[in-house]
């Protein structure tokens, strides 16, 4: 008997073992799909992990339903990275395996039911709801569990199946479905027997009285002579401007044939490979830096000043690799980057290029898989959000994370809660490949890698063209409310320098942080303010829908007329968000026009590319946004940027509050003036004499460093001291802290001062759950892996005691 282990994308330790038999395990190898019956009637999509003859299970083993795949979709090295991810992230491999591979490639089975052959029992005895199941089923051989929801109008329909299969009325199978289709495109030509010269002549005579048929027939031959390739159909309907239904007559009478030839999703369409730009001095000697660096060690970061032209020294590195043959990964924070960033790399590399991100769709992400799997030339440069990590590479040869200091990087849920770039540095070392990390403001943990000599350091002081930076003033809004030069949310200085902009007919950004309208709705009679019922925040009005929403659960209703505890019609809006900004600026620049970008409107798949566009093609005067905006995007004509309320993102309850705000700060100042001009950013602040602000302002990224860091070592924070982060969640206040104490207790008993808490986060309650967090702390000297070690033996112990059972723990290393 031989025996596989497969990993079922579920959150269980341990792999399962399946039987198989001679033919099965020696077609099987390591990364193959298999499906597989688990549980009573459940079905599920596994990995093979191992193939064995020897050693009998314990446990009685059922046999694997059937092997999906000819050839491994999952790598060797893959699996290697999966296993270290697992590992550090204590998490799952199944649930690495269910983050890492496109949903399609994971087919779980669906509930199908159909009439039973053996029947006995009389319709008459049926209820309602089991007789409308019964009708449909008269008229369709079988329904998919979906469907009865939908004929019954309503969610729970198992127990309406379970009455209806006691009864012997219907049978239920399990089906596995294959998700993936590939797409096909349909193509026409004329039939063999229409194309010598005598039949053609005959059959155009024939149509004389069909002018739309002989029309077709005519931008057939045309389009044939002029491409000499396959002729679309569609294509072919709208040149001779005709229906399908005329297309349709000439395949019925057998004058056209129609074939279908398979087709990728995403296509390269568009001018390729223009020269690559010449580098800048500059450029040109960081380029060498990076190639010497690289020498010494396998991961370097470059730190350039916004507009620096980083993206060109990339090209020219990943121009280098290319030639080897090796793939290129280059990783982005944020998808709103890529739609930028693909049309600049696409110039050089042409159709070289493939993308990979949570936007698209199930199909288009098996495409790009399997291409990189089977190294194909469109997939040799990959550019994709953190996901992208886990693609099947064979041979890769650079990794570029563009941005690196992003938070983005990380993934808070669900589980495995990575870290992007860190675990790139990972997949990097498993390649042999190298590593460049880029940004204007690194991370303070990646710039103390490089003070311990781990990294490489690359520096670009300059812009390029040498373009000044931009000219950052900080607007005390405290004083200009004191004297009453504010309008609305406005400076006097901030709405001079926009009028003037606007006359310039340049362009300019706004930043707030918050989107919606205003985060409290508040009754000035009572004081009082609209609370979200399943969660400890407050409502936040959004204005274009006219309700109030929960930014945590998504719970909505109308905006009030009137207050719900005194009944006063006296409500007032507290704070301000993205959208405010916008109803205002219409009234105060009513020809110019306003946009917004936030997650309100950016929720289609082309959204952020088309406000893009829109800002490119400067048909956007003002644009309001939230931190979408610092991200990295190139705009040629804007020259003013205005933060709001710089406040907000200071006094954030966090040990990196200072560190972001800075970074964010410098990002969004640095999209101005990246042409000839120089640009202005102004900063509203009741503030303007806070410590970061003032390093703003003068661009000052290394005092910033060393005042967070001195910080950093004093309190025990990263990059000094690693950090784990222990969550529990229950909707019973009382039993959640019992637990989270419990573990606390349980945990100092051997990692003594360095566990804090429990303590309940900034906002304790979301989607009626009370929240919990315990932090460990583990000093530089201390073993990571026993550490690790000993809070799974606790959290074991922790699942042993019944009373806690509801509780949720998630546990999230390097909570950065």
């Amino acid at each position: 008997m031989y025996y596989i282990d497969v990993i079922l994308p579920i959150p269980l330790k341990q792999a399962f073992t399946y039987n198989v038999n001679k033919d099965q395990a020696v077609f099987l190898r390591q990364g193959m799909r298999v499906s597989v019956p688990f549980g009573k009637t459940k079905i599920y999509t596994g990995i093979v992990y191992a193939i064995y003859n020897n050693k009998k299970p314990a446990y009685e083993t059922k046999a694997i339903d059937q092997i999906l795949d000819e050839t491994p979709i999952i790598t060797p090295t893959q699996i290697k990275h999966w296993e270290w991810m697992s590992s550090y992230y204590m998490c799952t491999l199944g649930e690495v395996i269910r983050a890492a591979l496109p949903s399609a490639f994971l087919l779980e089975s669906e509930t199908i039911i159909s009439l039973s052959s053996e029947r006995t029992e009389d319709e008459s005895n049926l209820s309602d709801d089991e007789f409308l199941v019964f009708e449909a089923l008269q008229h369709q051989s079988s329904l998919h569990i979906n469907d009865v929801r939908s004929i019954l109008d309503r969610k729970n329909v198992v127990k309406v199946l379970q009455q209806l299969l006691q009864k012997g009325i219907i049978e239920v199978q399990e089906e596995v479905y294959e998700q993936y289709t590939p797409k096909l495109k349909r193509y026409v030509k004329l039939a063999a027997a229409y194309t010598s010269e005598e039949n053609l002549k005959e059959l155009l005579d024939t149509l004389s009285r069909a002018p739309k048929q002989r029309a077709v027939l005519m931008t057939l031959f045309m389009m044939s002579a002029a491409d000499k390739k396959p002729v679309d159909a569609i294509q072919l309907q709208k040149k001779s401007e005709t229906t399908s239904t005329v297309l349709k007559t000439l395949v019925e009478k057998g004058i056209l044939e129609e074939y279908y030839i398979q087709k990728d999703r995403i296509e390269f369409t568009g001018d390729a490979g223009s020269d690559i730009k010449k580098l800048s001095d500059a450029q040109e000697v960081a380029f060498s830096e990076i190639k010497t660096a690289f020498k010494k060690h396998d991961t370097t970061l470059l730190h350039g000043v916004t507009s620096s032209g980083k993206t060109e020294v990339y090209v020219r590195l990943i121009e280098e690799v290319l030639e080897t043959g090796k793939q290129v990964l280059y990783m982005l924070p944020e998808i709103a980057l890529t739609t930028q960033l693909i049309s600049r790399l696409q110039l050089y590399f042409g159709d070289k290029i493939s993308v990979y991100h949570s936007k698209y769709s199930v199909n288009e992400r098996v495409e790009v898989w399997n291409n990189v799997l089977s190294g194909k030339p469109k997939a040799q440069i990959v550019i994709g959000a953190r996901s992208s990590l886990f693609l099947p590479f064979t041979n890769l040869g650079l990794i570029v994370v563009d941005e690196e200091h992003e938070p983005s990087f990380k993934q808070y849920n669900p589980s495995p809660r990575y870290h992007a770039r860190d675990s790139a540095i990972v997949l990097g070392n498993l390649h042999k490949a190298k590593l460049l990390l880029g940004s204007a403001t690194p991370s303070l943990e990646s710039y103390h890698n490089t003070e311990l000599d781990k990294y490489g350091l690359v520096v670009l002081k300059n812009r390029f063209g040498n373009v000044l930076l931009p000219d950052i003033e900080l607007v005390d809004i405290k004083e200009k409310h004191r004297k009453k030069q504010m309008k609305g949310h406005f400076s006097d200085r901030l709405l001079e320098a926009m009028a003037e902009a606007l006359e310039n007919e340049e362009q300019i950004i706004l930043f707030q942080n918050r989107r919606g309208f205003s985060p409290v709705v508040e009754c000035t009679t009572c004081g009082i303010a609209p609370q979200c019922p399943n969660c400890d925040v407050s409502l936040t009005y959004h204005q274009y829908k006219g309700e109030l929403r929960c930014h945590y659960c998504g719970y909505h209703m109308a905006m009030l007329k009137a207050c719900m505890a005194c009944g006063s019609e006296t409500l007032d809006t507290k704070g301000f968000g993205t959208e405010q900004i916008e109803t205002e600026l219409k009234s105060l620049f009513p020809n110019a026009s306003v946009a917004r970008m936030d997650q309100d409107t950016t929720r289609g798949k082309n959204a952020y590319a088309k406000l893009i566009e829109r800002l490119d093609n400067q048909e956007i005067d003002i644009l309001v946004g939230t931190q979408m905006l610092a991200k990295g995007l190139d705009f040629r004509n804007i020259n003013l940027v205005g933060v709001m309320n710089a406040d907000n993102l200071l006094n954030f309850p966090d040990f990196r509050a200072h560190e972001r705000s800075f970074q964010l700060l410098q990002q969004v100042s640095g999209r101005a003036g990246r042409t000839q001009k120089r640009g202005k950013v102004l900063i509203q602040t009741f503030n303007p004499y806070h410590q970061i602000l003032q390093q703003v302002s003068v661009n000052d990224y290394e005092g910033m460093y060393k005042q967070q860091n001195e910080e950093r070592y004093q309190y025990k924070y990263p990059p000094f001291y690693r950090t784990i982060k222990i969550t529990f969640k229950d909707r019973n206040l009382q039993k959640m802290q019992q637990a989270s104490s419990w573990f606390a207790q349980a945990l100092s008993q051997q990692l003594k001062e360095n566990v804090l808490g429990p303590e309940p986060p900034p906002v304790s309650r979301v989607r009626n759950q009370y929240i919990s967090n315990v932090l460990v702390k583990i000093p530089k000297q201390q073993s990571i892996s026993k550490t690790k070690d000993y809070i799974n033996t606790v959290h074991r112990s922790f699942n042993g005691i019944k009373e806690f059972s509801s509780v949720r723990l998630t546990i999230d290393v390097d909570n950065y």
